[in-house]
This record gives C-alpha cells, structure tokens and sequence, in this order.
C-alpha cells in the first residue's frame, strides 16, 4: 500500500492478491489500483463475477495546500452546531472572572490560529459520545493547558486549578 500527498491510499496488483488470499471475502471495490487493467482483464476473461476495481489517478487539479482548506471546510456535523456561536457558550460556562479572563485570552488564541471550527466541532463530538454512552480519556498531553477544552468537555484537567499555561497547548 502506498498514499499520496493527500492520504489517498493505493495499492499494486500484488497488495490486492495478497489481501484477498488473506480474506477472501474482502470487498475489492474499496482499493484504488496502480494499474487495475491486467486485474480487471483477468476477471472479464474468466467471466468471473469478482467486481472491476478502479485506478487510482493522482490529483494535478489542486495543491496540498487547497485540498487542506477544502476539508476544514466540510466539517461533519449537525447545522445547529455549524451554526452554533461557540464563543458565546464557552463564555457562559465560566462563573468566576478568572475563568471568564483565561477563556478571553485562549479564545483569542483559537481564533489568530483560525480554530474556532475545531471547537464547534470537539463540542458536537463530545456530546455525541456523552449522547452514546461512549467513554473516553480524562486528558493527555498539552491539551490540557487549555481550560476552553476543559469546559468543553475534552478532558478533565482543570487548568486554572493547576496554573498550566494555555501556551504549552496554542504554541
């Protein structure tokens, strides 16, 4: 398997083989082929009913740059969360200064780097999994400097309570 600049993955004739000997059942439609003409020759040949599989044809229509916009522009979620002013909510889960003060300062962090998307969309994630029963961790990494994903509900770490400076998360 090999992918491209964009993480489309492709495959030779031989990976396809290799998987299908491994699974027969395996669904082949989902593999992009290098080169899926001697394969698909083969089954028509052999009047076989495995399925045509598709070449994968590398993109010159848009930079790395361009196909990175295009997707954190199709977020997948719910219009009331699109929608949603999430900066406002964040806002009205504080209530005490200090926290409306720390919520200021990293909002204004998410919103120079261009993030405030990302926090609608960690807000529809994590109601989901609350929705559905779903557990998840209590915090890793510098992401718990970040007292707005505290409120959120990405992870537990009050970082007010232990001074983490939201700097180490929004370098």
């Amino acid at each position: 398997m090999k992918k491209d600049l964009f993480g489309v993955c492709y495959f030779s004739e031989q990976d396809v083989c290799r998987a299908l000997y491994m699974d027969p059942g395996l669904d082949l439609t989902r593999f992009l082929l290098e080169d899926p003409v001697p394969y698909n020759q083969a089954v028509l040949e052999l009047f076989s009913d495995l399925p045509q599989l598709h070449a994968y044809r590398k993109s010159n229509a848009i930079d790395l740059a361009q196909f990175d916009q295009a997707l954190q522009e199709q977020w997948q979620m719910p219009k009331e969360y699109q929608e949603m002013d999430i900066v406002s909510w964040i806002l009205d889960q504080c209530k005490q200064d200090a926290e409306l003060q720390r919520c200021g300062e990293e909002l204004l962090l998410y919103q120079e780097r261009d993030l405030v998307d990302l926090l609608r969309y960690l807000k529809y994630l994590v109601d989901t999994m609350r929705k559905n029963n779903i557990v998840w961790g209590v915090g890793r990494g510098s992401s718990v400097a970040s007292y707005v994903l505290y409120l959120i509900g990405v992870h537990r770490i009050n970082s007010l309570f232990y001074d983490l400076d939201p700097h180490e998360f929004l370098k």
